[in-house]
């Protein structure tokens, strides 16, 4: 059999391309592997952050119940016809406040359990509820908010409609475990009880109240809104959230095939033995209905730590594995044409083999005819031997001088960029140490210049204010150039506490009464005549050391700057803990007001930055209480909603020794 004939250039080339051929599917390969593990990793990573806010979401919901239950049951009006009998009033009362605040049951027992009022069925009433668990720990003293399993029966008393949201008939659902029933009658529902208790410390009776889940879609739309902003991909919602009752969806926006959302429908059985029988989290990919999601599920329990369901949030797989296809083609076309490039210069450097081989050649054929100046050792037993080791031998040594090379200047590019970003770095920082040490001359130097001449004026408009008759037109422009100068020596006296902030004078203090006797200072002014305050104090907070005058210019700067965001007239939570590794206090101001933008919040402590009109504010309450914060080695932390509040957090680290410079 005859052989074809191929030249040696072919042979390097066409062993070259087989090598590059199965090397490159071979990294195709595993590349589509690494790159999908990476992103449905990356993706599992997401969806257990967004179960994680989902789980917010839900305790924020129940967290409300039991404010709005708490808030209620502790009006003195409330105790006041409760200990009277008055039920009409109580009835009507507690009624508008389920119908103002959305409640599906609010419901008065007496100190035994018995029902006095049902406001949404008022009708029945006088049944025992003493042996529902959230109620008859409730009527022991605890106020107490969690989900729960309501029967048909318990639904039907506080209303038909209740018990007719509740019932779900079952669809059937592929991979779901095998159930006896067909349908759900009962429902689950977020639940709050508070014991009322008079001033001898006499139980009167418990009120609770709560929310019915099934078919009820705020909270699932909500974590929608939350973690997934309504991101769509290809038309089709990216996330999903559900509220199961045991297996059941009973809150979802998961659409089925109609385009509805999926109540009734069930997870699958590997889901259920995980989650509701083990009590385990699961995460992983899971068909949903109709479609692939990337999901992760958690059980729900109730008071007595028993899985009555699940929280569910999933994204959809499918813009993962289309991300990977197409990393993949990309790949694919870019190893194609470094194929073809390879090719090409493959071609051009075997000329650089077979011109020194063909030179072999006519040397030996020149040595063949006597010319002995031409010479050539040949120690393996084919043409191209002495030059397969010569080149080789001087492949290897260029091969590996290179690669030194290549080596010692990525080393020192690398080097030389560290150093940059280093250098970058430290002219940045001194430049901004420069800015503000000018910043605090310039600061310094104006108040200094200008407090004087103020003072001057500030008194003189004063006499000339006291000399002019009310009814003089020029009263009113003198009692302007008072208040205007008054506001200039508060800016004056801000830009020097700025410029030259004061030593810290340390002693053991008391946070929970340094921030009470900062709002008692700040209680009387008419501003807060129509704020409700409340405490929360920790009784376990150990004294520290710390500057009491400066940490009581910053707690009262903060609660002014609630006030003023409530225009007078809100709630402001006053709340101190100790943290869990018990290195820092924690001292909580929440208010009721208009809430902080967030491209304001970025700029919160900024000098000269204020939220407030032109005239209300100097913009410097908030640097210099973080100025001060800095120097007790402590932090101040802002979470706000437009519309709903704000709540300033300072941290203090715990120190209880006075250290001496």
């Amino acid at each position: 059999m005859n052989f074809p004939h191929f030249s040696l250039r072919t042979k390097i080339i066409l062993s070259f391309l087989i090598i590059i051929i199965i090397g490159g599917l071979i990294s195709l390969s595993l590349g589509f592997r690494l790159i999908k593990n990476t992103l449905i990793s990356q993706a599992q990573v997401k969806v257990n952050h967004d179960l994680a806010s989902a789980w917010m979401v839900f305790y924020e919901k129940l967290n409300d119940i039991k404010d709005i239950v708490s808030l209620t049951a502790t009006r003195e009006s409330v105790q006041e016809a409760l200990r009277k009998g008055k039920q009409d009033i109580l009835l009507k009362y507690l009624s508008r406040v389920r119908k103002e605040y959305g409640l599906d049951i609010l419901t008065l027992t007496d100190h035994k359990g018995k029902v006095l009022v049902r406001t949404r069925n008022p009708e029945i009433m006088r049944d025992n509820q003493s042996q529902d668990e959230i109620v008859k720990r409730s009527l022991k003293g605890d106020i107490l908010a969690y989900p729960q399993i309501i029967s048909q029966e318990e639904l039907l008393k506080e209303g038909q409609d209740l018990a007719e949201q509740a019932y779900i008939e079952f669809i059937p659902t592929p991979k779901a475990a095998a159930r006896p029933e067909n349908k759900e009658t009962s429902g689950m529902m977020l639940k709050s009880a508070y014991p009322i208790i008079d001033e001898n410390n006499t139980l009167l009776g418990v009120l609770y109240g709560g929310i019915l889940l099934n078919r009820n879609y705020e909270i699932v739309d909500r974590v929608k809104e939350i973690v997934y902003k309504e991101e769509k991909y290809k038309g089709r919602e990216v996330g999903t959230a559900t509220i199961f009752q045991h297996d059941l969806r009973i809150s979802t926006n998961v659409k089925n095939k109609t385009g509805t959302r999926a109540i009734g429908t069930r997870v699958s059985k590997e889901v259920n033995t995980a989650v509701l029988k083990e009590g385990k989290a699961w995460i992983h990919r899971a068909f949903v209905v109709n479609d692939w999601y990337i999901t992760a599920y958690e059980p729900i329990k109730n008071i007595d730590n028993k899985i009555i369901g699940i929280l569910y949030v999933g994204m959809l797989e499918k813009p993962y594995i289309d991300t990977t296809m197409q990393v993949m083609l990309t790949f694919t076309v870019m190893a194609s044409l470094c194929v073809v490039l390879l090719l090409v210069i493959l071609y051009f450097s075997t000329t650089r083999i077979i011109n020194p081989l063909q030179k072999m050649v006519v040397a030996t054929q020149e040595i063949a005819k006597g010319d002995l100046s031409h010479k050539v050792e040949v120690n393996s037993k084919d043409e191209i031997g002495y030059l397969a080791e010569s080149f080789n031998q001087m492949t290897e040594d260029l091969k590996s001088a290179n690669q030194k090379l290549i080596e010692w200047g990525k080393t020192l590019e690398k080097k030389v960029e560290e150093r940059t970003k280093e250098l970058t770095k430290m002219q940045a920082h001194l430049f901004q140490s420069e800015k503000l040490a000018s910043l605090g001359k310039l600061s310094a130097g104006i108040a200094h210049e200008i407090n004087n001449p103020l003072g001057g004026v500030l008194i003189y408009s004063h006499l000339l204010l006291e000399d002019t008759d009310k009814s003089s037109p020029h009263y009113e422009n003198l009692k302007k150039i008072v208040k205007e100068t008054s506001r200039c020596k508060d800016i004056v006296k801000g830009l020097l506490e700025f410029a030259r902030p004061k030593d810290l004078e340390m002693s053991l203090i008391d946070i929970n009464k340094l921030v009470d006797k900062s709002l008692s200072i700040m209680e009387g002014q008419a501003l807060f005549q129509n704020i409700r305050v409340e405490k929360r104090y920790s009784s376990d907070l150990s004294k520290i050391v710390a500057d009491s005058g400066q940490l009581q210019q910053v707690f009262m700067n903060i609660i002014l700057n609630a006030a003023e965001s409530m225009d007078g007239n809100g709630s402001l939570i006053l709340f101190t803990s100790l943290d869990k590794d018990s290195k820092n206090i924690s001292i909580k101001f929440t208010d009721t007001g208009q809430g902080i933008k967030e491209e304001d919040k970025k700029r919160l402590f900024e000098p000269f930055f204020s939220t407030k009109e032109v005239g209300k504010g100097t913009g410097l309450g908030l640097a210099i209480s973080y100025s001060i914060i800095q120097k007790h080695q402590g932090t101040i932390e802002v979470a706000s909603q437009v519309g709903k509040g704000s709540t300033f957090t300072v941290k203090l680290p715990v120190t209880k020794e006075i250290k001496h410079d």
